[in-house]
């Protein structure tokens, strides 16, 4: 049998996510403090109730029962309202720290997307921003807070029975160490893989039912749509079984503590038999001792289920940690201390030596890379795949760090802030997001104060002005990632978007990427005189031929080796 040893950043990383989902102390003690208070009057009012019913039996006076119906009053309501006062306040803190957490993931995701996260698939990201990060909300409420109450009330439970009968106290705790050590083994065996597997699997299935719902139209053309549903039913199989197995050992467990509330009560019956033989304990005192084990136990066999609960948060807080890294990557940039900033109008742009790679690649993919664009400039960058054009482009707009020279507006882009270039450097993207929004809230992203009458202005001058108005004005959905428009329409908003910024350097990478053969020249000459500006800079990267009427020069990019 070997055993892997856990690699200490990994474990530091997990720690620091768990530590972020824990509510404050001070927050937090006064729930645990009433959790104690509500199981705590669960078991006193099993003991007084058995107590009272035995003495009543005896008939006395009424007199000698006023203490133990007071009592049994008092615990009945103590639970209900201590039970409730606990959820209220664990429920209360546990979300504030649930959102405090959300907000901390995200500023962790900020530093480093979209290409630190380039390797990630799209389920695994929506499974560590939600599923993910709503589980850890456990780990206060299913994992700390029943842990504390189950060992505080055992343990006064235990030395309340033992000050009547040490023998009775012996059997109670020999009871919860047994049937807690045999609950833990069938969690082990049967739900310890389970509870691990069920959130990798969750993920992949998410991705699976997103890429088949989103490339449904491609996977029908070339056939595959049936093994990609095949795929996602396999996947969907898997997470049943393993939930399955989780539900069996909860069943098991339950169970199990059921048996073992049974069988300590009666050997708390045997051993504590001589002792009312022998008057050393009443009647009523018997009573007490044989039934209080059961209201113990049900208190205790949250335990299981805390550990249960505890591998599930773990296995979270380990996909959180993995998927949004705590530190920047070497390859991303980070914000100087103290950052310039630029003056506004048009800026000229200059590379020198630039070398630059993705984050964990082994080498740079590009090497000693110049580049000059002036305001007024067409430049196209071409090269064949494989070539870096696409490094360079977010290179261009800090997404990528670099070595060698860049500078903007003669400052010196080590010196801004990543977003201070990006005011700057607009990118269109080879694939443009478009959100599941109207026209006129994906433009409106890139200039929330624009009016309607610079939004239909900016369509105008992409081609897009009758278009929109044939679709019913600005107003008219563009459906889920630009699905109901096409990969031309889709280039042209995109860039309609990066106008209203008015940055003086735009980079279109790949504009004609999804567009048919034919049209590419003339969309192609759309984009470049819709952008063209006297004070504006433009570079557009293509695999495809530029023709040179519509660039005033050419940067070739070859192939790193």
């Amino acid at each position: 049998m070997t055993t892997t040893i856990e690699p200490a950043a990994a474990r530091d990383a997990r720690r620091a996510v768990l530590r972020a989902s824990l509510p404050p102390l001070r927050a937090f003690a006064p729930a645990l403090a009433l959790g104690v208070l509500a199981s705590g009057s669960a078991v006193a009012l099993l003991a007084t109730s058995a107590w009272l019913i035995a003495r009543s039996a005896e008939q006395p006076p009424i007199l000698f029962l006023g203490f133990a119906i007071v009592g049994v009053r008092a615990f009945a309501l103590g639970r209900a309202v201590f039970r409730y006062l606990e959820r209220l306040v664990a429920h209360d803190a546990a979300f504030r720290a649930l959102s405090t957490l959300r907000v901390s993931v995200f500023r962790r995701l900020l530093p480093v997307a979209p290409d630190g996260v380039r390797g990630v698939r799209r389920g695994d990201l929506l499974t560590a921003l939600v599923r993910d990060v709503d589980a850890l909300q456990d780990l206060p409420l299913r994992v700390l807070q029943p842990l504390v109450t189950a060992l505080t009330v055992a343990g006064l439970s235990v030395v309340g029975v033992a000050w009547l009968s040490p023998a009775a106290a012996l059997v109670l705790l020999i009871g919860l160490l047994v049937t807690s050590a045999a609950a833990v083994a069938v969690l082990q065996g049967l739900s310890r893989d389970a509870d691990r597997r069920i959130a990798p699997l969750r993920a992949a299935l998410a991705d699976a039912v997103l890429e088949y719902l989103t490339r449904w139209e491609t996977l029908r053309a070339f056939g595959a749509d049936e093994a990609q549903r095949a795929r996602v039913i396999d996947l969907d199989g898997q997470l049943r079984h393993a939930q399955t197995r989780q539900s069996a050992a909860a069943g098991s467990v339950a169970a199990l503590f059921t048996l073992g509330a049974g069988v300590t009560l009666l050997a708390t019956l045997l051993v504590t038999e001589p002792s009312l033989v022998a008057a050393a304990i009443t009647g009523p005192q018997l009573v007490m001792l044989v039934l209080v084990p059961l209201a113990v136990l049900e208190v205790v066999a949250a335990l299981p289920g805390a550990l249960s609960a505890w591998w599930r948060v773990r296995a979270s807080a380990d996909r959180i940690a993995q998927v949004i890294p705590d530190t920047v990557p070497s390859a991303l940039p980070t914000p100087p201390a103290v950052a310039e900033t630029l003056p506004s109008g048009p800026l000229a742009l200059h590379l020198r030596g630039v070398s630059a790679g993705w984050p964990g690649a082994p080498a740079p993919a590009i090497v000693g890379v110049d580049l000059d664009l002036a305001p007024g400039d067409r430049v196209v960058v071409d090269g064949s795949s494989g070539a870096g054009k696409t490094t360079l482009a977010h290179v261009l707009v800090r997404f990528l760090d670099h070595d060698g020279s860049y500078t903007l507006g003669g400052v010196d882009v080590h010196a801004l802030h990543p977003d201070e270039v990006r005011r700057h450097v607009v990118l269109c993207e080879q694939s443009p997001h478009l959100f599941d929004e109207s026209i006129r809230q994906n433009l409106l992203f890139a200039h929330d104060t624009a009016t309607d009458s610079d939004l239909l202005a900016v369509l105008e001058r992409v081609g897009l002005g009758e278009w929109c108005r044939a679709r019913g004005g600005l107003d008219a959905p563009v459906g889920e990632r630009g699905r109901l428009v096409s990969g031309g329409e889709s280039q042209r908003i995109a860039l309609a978007r990066a106008l209203l910024t008015d940055a003086p350097v735009l980079v279109l990478d790949e504009p004609t990427a999804n567009v048919d053969p034919e049209r590419a020249e003339s969309l192609l000459e759309q984009l470049l005189g819709a952008a063209a500006s006297p004070d504006r800079a433009v570079l557009v990267i293509s695999h495809t031929p530029v023709p040179d009427r519509l660039v005033t020069a050419r940067v070739h990019l070859p192939v790193t080796q």
